[in-house]
């Protein structure tokens, strides 16, 4: 549609030119037909009886010339023998007329009666043609007088042949050539348009003829103006069609926004359910993971059952050191507890180790915490073995028993008789008790050491369980903070700053549920608005390249007309002043932003400023370049309104002899008081005013005042 556009708007641009031409041309026919109207429309009224006539109702009068018709070159025949009677009024009767002669015409008048009496078919004479056959009236009550005036008037070829055949002519007879020399019997009269009727029976076939051209033009016009019509609504529709497609493709880009926004979205969605596709994937696998170690834990659950009782034994020596250190934690958290009340009784003297307090009270209170989250793991394991216990059955137990007893009745016999034996040993067995006693006495402090170890363990194990979850949950990585230990860092400067980041959190308020919402939001908003951005820049880099192009066509453009013109000027100044020399400068590095000045030297003069030129030479000076200018582009017509009135005669005709020059590609029309300026003129129009406020126009065609002094030489 863009390239179409320029397509459409230049065939439309041609059917306006084409238009154009066909207006100027139906101007011109116009122009020329009212100039030629109003000519024959003041020969009709006169203008020395036009009030005479209006006083007697005449003005509207039909005039004879208005009435006939004649072939083409037999008009001057015709005015020579009618002269002031081709201007004659058509009346109903002459007897209208007795009443003008108690009051006169003050110029000459003819009338004839309309009369439907068929005149005479016209003979003969000699050979020669009566004029009257040239002759045809649109009226036929006016042939009546038309056969009377034209009665024995014959036309001959030439003059010589009038003179030759006068004298043979009957009485009242006339021959008239095509030049309107007429010979009768005893005179000869040359014919000279002496009379301003003189052509308006050529002028009246030129007014019918423009007005048949006029029509011609005029449909011609009207073709035209339908035709520009089409092509202007076709550019209208093309412009609406490239609106509508632009308006289109700003939507299609909306539309692409808005789907690359849902494909944005969904594809972080799809990566979000990727994520949690693979977390529940890693869960299935550590899930199966525990299934497996369960299902091993069950196979061992059998072999182990004769470790439960040491196990239960050891639990219960586990779950004394728990009671134990609870008791312990309990008394840590009282003394914790009078300290924060000292510290709260200590606040308001001391405020800056408000913070340093609280730290120590929530760090206290997550030691608690662990460690009664930890005698709850202990008592629901020590529950689930005591459940384990009750699980085993008695009678088997029992069964066991017995066959335990019944052997231990086989192994007092044995007993018995091994006893002799024993006493034997008893002496040593004593010294081993002994050594037994003083190693049992060695390992009660060892067991209890173990279990304070593997307290300690457990507990660590728990810390670190807890500090590694808050670290994942801050997002810290634990390189960095291994490499900030191994630097010299210390816990408290640590713990400083982990309170200060805390107070930071609490001063950000309460976690806002929607800011994930809110961001997707801003995300959306925020890739909108980069693509408008993105497509201003476009815009703006476009406009830019457009703005740089233009600015390139038009200093190339300007220079090149600043060229012409200067050497036009430079041309046109010597032939106005017969030398000299002058140029136009341009003040300025920018050509966009520069001024003009304009140098001129006539011969003979060396002046630096165009101040000092007289009134004449100025006036040269401003032809010349008014004329460079328009010969850029020379327009049809050229008006000039006294332009030559400082000029004294020797530079009038320097100016007369370049505006001569010039009219072989425009038509100049100027006003002037200046009679040589005159004498150069086609065709002369004086405005005179004979009376007060009262302006006419005299016309001088000067081909035909040459004519008429040649004829008169």
């Amino acid at each position: 549609q863009e390239a179409e556009l320029p397509r459409a708007e230049q065939a439309a641009g041609d059917a306006d030119a084409v238009l154009e031409t066909g207006v100027q041309r139906m101007s011109g026919l116009e122009a020329r037909l009212h100039a030629l109207a109003q000519l024959q429309e003041r020969l009709a009224h006169g203008a020395d009886t036009e009030g005479w006539l209006g006083t007697h109702g005449l003005d509207q009068a039909p005039r004879l010339w208005q009435g006939i018709r004649i072939e083409t070159g037999w008009e001057d025949a015709l005015e020579a023998v009618l002269r002031e009677r081709l201007n004659a009024i058509a009346l109903e009767h002459l007897s209208q007329t007795e009443t003008w002669f108690a009051e006169p015409p003050p110029g000459k008048i003819a009338v004839f009666a309309l009369s439907t009496a068929a005149p005479g078919p016209a003979q003969a004479w000699s050979g020669y043609e009566p004029l009257n056959q040239y002759v045809s009236c649109s009226d036929p009550r006016t042939e009546a007088a038309i056969g009377e005036w034209l009665h024995q008037v014959y036309i001959v070829p030439s003059a010589s042949a009038g003179l030759s055949a006068r004298a043979a002519l009957p009485a009242g007879a006339m021959l008239v050539t095509r030049d309107g020399h007429a010979f009768t019997r005893h005179s000869v009269s040359f014919h000279a348009p002496d009379t301003e009727l003189h052509g308006v029976l050529s002028r009246q076939r030129e007014i019918e003829e423009l007005e048949g051209a006029m029509q011609a033009v005029r449909e011609e016009v009207a073709l035209l103006r339908g035709r520009a019509a089409i092509a202007d609504q076709e550019v209208r529709g093309h412009r609406v069609r490239l609106d509508e497609l632009r308006q289109m493709i700003s939507d299609r880009q909306q539309e692409h926004h808005a789907i690359q926004m849902e494909a944005l979205r969904l594809a972080q969605t799809n990566e979000r359910v990727a994520e949690r596709t693979r977390q529940i994937a890693e869960e299935l696998a550590e899930v199966g993971a525990q299934t497996r170690t369960a299902d091993e834990t069950g196979r061992t659950a059998e072999a182990r059952s004769i470790e439960l009782r040491v196990e239960a034994t050891q639990l219960d020596e586990q779950v004394a050191l728990a009671n134990d250190l609870y008791r312990r934690a309990e008394t840590v958290l009282d003394l914790q507890r009078q300290a924060l009340q000292e510290a709260r009784d200590a606040m308001q003297q001391a405020l800056f180790n408000q913070k340093t307090y609280s730290n120590k009270i929530k760090d206290i209170e997550s030691s608690i915490k662990v460690i009664s989250e930890s005698l709850e793991r202990l008592s629901s394991t020590l529950l689930a073995r005591r459940e384990e216990l009750t699980g085993y059955h008695e009678t088997t137990l029992q069964e066991q028993l017995q066959k335990a007893l019944a052997l231990r009745a086989e192994r007092e016999q044995t007993l018995v008789g091994a006893r002799s034996a024993q006493d034997g040993m008893e002496g040593q067995l004593k010294s081993v008790d002994e050594e037994r006693h003083s190693c049992e006495q060695k390992l009660e402090p060892l067991r209890e050491k173990v279990a304070d170890t593997r307290l300690k363990e457990q507990e660590a194990r728990l810390n670190e369980a807890q500090f590694a979850q808050q670290l994942v949950e801050a997002g810290a990585r634990e390189e960095e903070l291994a490499a900030s230990l191994e630097k010299g860092t210390r816990p408290g400067a640590l713990q400083t700053e982990i309170g200060r980041l805390n107070e930071e959190v609490t001063a950000l308020g309460a976690v806002n549920l929607a800011a994930l919402e809110e961001l997707q939001a801003a995300r959306e908003r925020k890739d909108y608005l980069d693509a408008q951005s993105r497509d201003l820049t476009e815009a703006m880099a476009t406009l830019e390249d457009a703005i740089r192009r233009i600015d390139r066509e038009t200093r190339e453009r300007l220079q090149q007309t600043f060229d012409e013109v200067n050497r036009h000027f430079s041309e046109l100044f010597p032939a106005l002043f017969g030398g000299g020399n002058a140029h136009l400068i341009l003040t300025g590095d920018e050509i966009l932003d520069a001024g003009i000045q304009v140098t001129a030297q006539p011969p003979g003069k060396k002046n630096t400023s165009i101040q000092l030129l007289s009134g004449g030479e100025k006036a040269l000076t401003a032809l010349a370049l008014v004329f460079s200018l328009f010969q850029l582009n020379p327009a049809p017509f050229c008006l000039l309104d006294e332009v030559d009135a400082p000029l004294d005669d020797y530079n009038t005709g320097r100016f007369c002899d370049l505006v001569k020059k010039m009219s072989q590609q425009s038509q100049f029309l100027f006003i002037s008081h200046n009679k040589i300026t005159m004498e150069i003129g086609e065709q002369l129009l004086g405005i005179t005013m004979q009376e007060p406020g009262v302006s006419r126009v005299v016309a001088v065609d000067i081909e035909e005042a040459m004519k008429l002094t040649e004829e008169a030489a």
